[in-house]
């Protein structure tokens, strides 16, 4: 097996770990498990496990690289998902040791991760070799504006991971070990803004479009310093509200510039779907976010926008690129096509508004929200279902 079919296989599995996390989040939702093991499981597990294996097979061609070596993605996969799961148990069990060994798990697959793509684009840092051919001339300068927000995100990686380990450990801490601060550089300052730089850069493409560069110079900029400031001053105070503020351009921003791509293309895949209604969730999510900045929100609203972020923005752009790179038209199997596949995203992003509906309304509309996360359930049942057929149809 070659070594590109060797990264192709393993980036699958990756991304069908995801998946399969995908389905134990919205299970352990459904069922009333911990609010930090629901976190854990949906950001660690779910978002990062796919960010993981599509950074391998797309960070390396973006910055013009070959991937360094493959040799380090099964450990680094061992111990990414073995970390999540003790960290996703750790409010659960009575165990001292569980949140430690968790931690270093975790932090042990993003060191070899991290090492891995550093030392493939060491000689590239910034991004100026995009790997654009002369037919894509137009798109260099987006390309290249994106391609150098991509090691802030790996440091907001790792920035995230370190809090998380010093919080279960004796190191010196990251702030005050205050654990929405770790997720937050996470969630915002990796997930997000991976889908802001990687998004500038297959969208456009995805579409047949040209990405709109005073969009992206917004955005990029908004989406680096905005998850440092929201970590910086959670919960409350000035430099929240700065954080915060930068954040909702940046979601904004990118919502406008992928609306303004798909209005001018002539492409109406299913995946495309998926992004929009990322996009609509991404918005809501920061909305209800600054009313955290400027009121005094509850406990469900919180909730609200953990889910409308975590399922909403970066889970349904997940699913949506996905079905771009696994095309659902082509499934031969039976059940298997686009119509399952929106099927998924459609599970998904209405399961997703019930349920903030019921926590937004309180009130008598309580089980609105079981309702919902019980159609996300099915959603995700659906996108993994979809997401095993294709790969047995296509890899065997």
């Amino acid at each position: 097996m070659t070594d590109a079919a060797y990264t192709s296989r393993w980036v699958r599995r990756f991304v069908l770990l995801g998946a399969g996390f995908l389905v134990v989040w919205q299970t352990g939702e459904l069922a009333g498990i911990d609010r930090r093991s629901g976190t854990v499981l949906a950001l660690l597990g779910f978002v990062f496990h796919t960010v993981f294996g599509k950074a391998y097979s797309l960070v390396p061609s973006y910055f013009d690289r070959d991937l360094a070596t493959a040799r380090l993605l099964v450990p680094q996969l061992l111990a990414s998902a073995s970390g999540t799961v003790l960290l996703a148990l750790d409010p659960e069990l009575d165990a001292a040791w569980v949140g430690p060994v968790g931690a270093g798990l975790w932090v042990l697959g993003v060191t070899l991760f991290l090492s891995t793509l550093g030392w493939t684009i060491r000689d590239n840092l910034t991004g100026g070799e995009t790997g654009t051919g002369k037919a894509n001339a137009d798109r260099r300068a987006v390309d290249r504006l994106a391609n150098g927000f991509v090691p802030v995100a790996m440091a907001y990686l790792a920035l995230g991971s370190y809090a998380l380990l010093a919080a279960e450990t004796g190191l010196p801490l990251l702030f005050d070990g205050y654990a929405p601060r770790a997720f937050h550089l996470l969630a915002a300052g990796t997930g997000a803004l991976m889908v802001f730089a990687l998004g500038f850069r297959l969208l456009p493409r995805f579409l047949v479009a040209r990405a709109p560069l005073p969009l992206a110079a917004v955005v990029l900029p908004a989406g680096a310093l905005g998850p440092l400031l929201l970590a910086w001053g959670l919960p409350a105070g000035r430099v929240f509200r700065v954080g915060a503020v930068l954040q909702t351009i940046a979601v904004s921003g990118f919502a406008l510039s992928f609306w303004l791509l798909f209005v001018r293309s002539e492409r109406r895949r299913v995946g495309f779907y998926g992004v929009l209604a990322c996009t609509v969730a991404g918005f809501l999510g920061v909305a209800l976010g600054l009313t955290f900045a400027f009121g005094d929100p509850t406990a469900d609203l919180f909730l609200a926008h953990r889910r409308l972020n975590l399922l909403g923005f970066l889970g349904l752009a997940i699913v949506g690129v996905s079905y771009q790179f696994y095309p659902p038209g082509i499934a031969t199997f039976r059940g298997g096509g686009d119509r399952t596949a929106l099927a998924a995203i459609g599970l998904l992003a209405g399961g997703l508004l019930v349920e903030v509906a019921g926590l937004v309304l309180g009130g008598g509309f309580e089980p609105l929200v079981d309702v919902g996360r019980g159609t996300g359930l099915a959603g995700a049942l659906v996108h993994l279902f979809l997401l095993l057929g294709l790969f047995r149809q296509r890899y065997g």
